[in-house]
């Protein structure tokens, strides 16, 4: 039996890169928090990217990042019901809040 080249089998058998992967993350209460996206549809979805540039050029030169591998993004995002990782996504659309929300000041009592 022939072996199969991985650029001719139609379902290859590692659908991700090996590897670590650049994660998005923002900072959180206890330390970074990787991001997680919607897709189109709406569909929540955790985000990685194969290069640092890649990561730069769809959501800007200054968004944190660290690096996971697929199945640690994975294992992270399962628990909130994100089974769904898009790799080097091209676009993506402006957050719908501040990135760092303005925290009211403390109301002051008078009389």
């Amino acid at each position: 039996m022939a072996d199969i080249l991985s650029g001719e089998d139609p379902e290859p058998s590692d659908p991700f890169p090996v590897g670590p992967l650049f994660v998005p993350v923002r900072p959180g209460p206890s330390g970074c928090v990787t991001c997680v996206f919607r897709t189109p549809l709406g569909d929540r979805t955790a985000v990685a990217f194969t290069s640092e540039s890649r990561l730069a050029a769809t959501l800007g030169p200054g968004q944190a990042w660290i690096r996971l591998a697929e199945p640690a993004l994975r294992a992270l995002t399962a628990p909130l019901g994100v089974t769904t990782v898009t790799l080097d996504p091209q676009f993506t659309a402006r957050p719908v809040r501040p990135v760092n929300p303005v925290v009211p000041a403390l109301a002051v009592r008078v009389g």
